[in-house]
């Protein structure tokens, strides 16, 4: 009735049958750039409410950025970076601020 052959069984070579390696995915650093417009106490509240940070260390990042132009906030995945400078940068227009953040990949050269 049917001129359906079934296949003879296939056995698994021993590549197949190895489990995939997995690996860490790449991490972001997430960080903050100085300008002369952004009040310190938004920055500072930016840091606590984004980046989950402590008043006291949320205080010693602000003051790096607002001295040496910059700090990192945190270290990520690719897509939390970006959501977490998306929402710095939209809390920031939202309030007339032109503060920002960049990723920057991190480096692995050990």
């Amino acid at each position: 009735m049917s001129d359906i052959q079934m296949p003879e069984i296939v056995h698994k070579t021993d590549v197949e049958a190895e489990k995939p390696q997995l690996q860490r995915p790449p991490m972001y650093h997430v960080v903050m750039l100085n300008d002369d417009y952004t009040p310190m106490d938004f920055v500072i509240d930016v840091l606590v409410r984004f980046f989950h940070k402590s008043e006291e260390t949320a205080n010693k990042l602000m003051l790096q950025i607002h001295h040496q132009g910059s700090a990192m906030c945190g270290l990520f995945p690719r897509d939390v970076a970006e959501t977490k400078i998306h929402q710095v940068e939209t809390a920031s227009r939202t309030s007339g601020h032109p503060l920002r953040c960049v990723m920057e990949r991190e480096n692995n050269d050990q």
